[in-house]
This record gives structure tokens, C-alpha cells and sequence, in this order.
């Protein structure tokens, strides 16, 4: 995340990728579809001779629903038309052709579609994408509006004075979307951390802990005690008896997951205070 982003001065823009593939993670996903696929596949040899023979006529007729007499002759020439087309798709369709290596149910696969499927999620979790394999389907791990509801979180937070809230929530962004040392501990505490500062400056209260703010934060303003007791639940999750933050958790058994839910679910619920407080004339300080 850049300064100017951290400090407020620039709107946040949470980088996740929904409606578009970048240039790392198309070329990525192509080096992978080579090892698995591409590469193996013997070259100047007649197709019918190939063990690929059946999958790439599969791949014609259940894919791409061309016909398949229309499938290059030699294997050299179908690896060269694959990368054209693949190179020319846009985000949907690239993701179309790799749901289809992952969930083909073709028996005697010429490829290891196991290995294929987990070193994908590797990428894809690696380059910030919004899609999984889930079994053998690519299927979504996040949605536009919940985006949305981060970055409003992130503006709003600074529009409606609450510059504690903004600045944990950017610290839990950016720790979560470092692709090369992710800290997803540390962003589920920043999260969590930005409920505890707009409650204690809702209520006044900067060194109530979020148990104790969320109580005294429904004297102010009305408040689902499901909300409330789901919160505070939350902060236990992140904290011991004290409300200490500590290694609260088994750090290998946190993912990217863990935390994008985290900054999901603080974000929307600063939003939901932020708008309660602004109906309601409070006064920040």
C-alpha cells in the first residue's frame, strides 16, 4: 500500500482480483497449464497417436464446442494454437478453460489433475484472486459488495473523523494483500482493533476494551444483541481473558481466508456504527 493511501491522503483501493485477471496471474496460471499440459505433450507426432487424443478432442467438443474436425492435425500445432487463443481471452474465458482442466471427469487424464488443482490455488492465492478450487470447480471466495464495504469503510472512516478506525483497517489490508510475506495474524488484529477504536470514540472511552466499549456503546446507540454478542465473540477469538492481544492462535493454522473475513465483517461493522452515529447526530471526538 502506498503512503499517500496509508495516511488517507489517496482513496484505498482494495486489489483483489473479481472482474479482471493482471499480468502476473495470467502468465502464472499459463506456466502452470504448460507444465501440467502443455509441455508433456509430444511434439510433431499425429494427434491420434497421442495419449492426448481423446482429452483434446474432449476439450474441442465440450469446451470450446468447435468441431472437432477442425482440431490441428500434429501436437505442435495444437500447443501453438492453445497459447494464441489463450493469450487473446479475456478474464472470464481464461477462467472458463481452467475450470475445465480442473473438472474434466475424463478417466486416464494424460495430467495429474490433483497436483494441477492445488498448485492453481497456490497462484491464486498467492496473486490475490477472488476464486478458488473448491474440490474440482473454480468457484468465488469473496464478492464485489463485500469489497465495496471495505473501501467505503476506508473512506468513511476518514470523511466522519474516525482516523484510529482508517488506519487499522489499511494496516489490516496491507498485511493481508503482501504477496510476498503475508501476515494474516496480524491483519485479524488490526481488523478487530478498528471496532475497539470507533466504539471507544463513539462512546468516549479510549481505554474500554471491546467488550466493555460494545456495553457502554448501547447506552448511545440501538444495538442487535445479536450483533453485540457476535462481536464480542469475535474479540475473543483475537484475545485472552484480559483482552490482551497475544499469540492467540496457532499462527499455521491461519490463511488468507481468516483474515479477509476478519477485515469483511470490521469493515462492514464500522460502516453500519459510522451510519448509526451520523443519523443520530453524535458528536465524535
Amino acid at each position: 500500500m502506498r503512503f499517500s493511501e496509508r495516511i488517507g491522503k489517496k482513496k484505498v483501493k482494495v486489489d483483489i482480483q473479481l472482474d479482471y485477471i493482471d499480468d502476473a496471474l495470467m502468465n502464472t496460471l499459463w506456466s502452470l497449464v504448460s507444465m501440467y499440459f502443455i509441455e508433456p505433450m509430444k511434439e510433431s507426432i499425429s494427434l491420434s497417436s497421442s495419449e492426448y487424443d481423446t482429452f483434446i478432442k474432449s476439450l474441442w467438443f465440450n469446451h470450446f464446442k468447435e468441431p472437432i474436425d477442425d482440431i490441428p492435425s500434429s501436437t505442435i500445432d495444437i500447443k501453438y494454437k492453445l497459447r494464441k487463443r489463450y493469450f487473446s481471452w479475456n478474464y472470464l474465458e481464461i477462467y472458463d478453460f481452467i475450470d475445465f482442466l480442473g473438472s474434466t471427469s475424463q478417466q486416464n487424464l494424460p495430467f495429474d489433475k490433483e497436483l494441477f488443482i492445488k498448485d492453481c490455488n497456490g497462484v491464486l492465492k498467492r496473486e490475490l484472486s477472488g476464486y478458488r478450487f473448491v474440490h474440482d470447480k473454480l468457484a468465488p471466495i469473496t464478492s464485489e459488495l463485500e469489497i465495496n464495504s471495505i473501501e467505503s469503510a476506508l473512506g468513511n472512516s476518514l470523511e466522519n473523523g474516525f482516523k484510529g478506525v482508517h488506519i487499522h483497517l489499511a494496516e489490516a489490508l496491507n498485511k493481508l494483500s503482501d504477496k510476498t510475506n503475508p501476515d494474516y495474524r496480524n491483519s485479524i488484529k488490526e481488523s478487530i482493533s478498528a471496532v475497539e477504536s470507533i466504539c471507544q470514540q463513539i462512546t468516549g472511552d479510549k481505554s474500554s476494551e471491546l467488550g466493555k466499549a460494545l456495553k457502554k456503546l448501547k447506552e448511545i446507540l440501538p444495538i442487535h444483541g445479536a450483533l453485540e454478542q457476535g462481536f464480542i465473540k469475535l474479540y475473543g477469538y483475537t484475545s485472552d481473558g484480559d483482552g490482551i492481544r497475544h499469540a492467540m492462535m496457532e499462527e499455521d493454522n491461519l490463511d488468507q481466508e481468516d483474515a479477509l473475513y476478519m477485515l469483511i465483517s470490521c469493515s462492514s461493522f464500522t460502516n453500519y456504527l459510522m451510519t448509526k452515529a451520523n443519523k443520530l447526530g453524535i458528536e465524535i471526538k
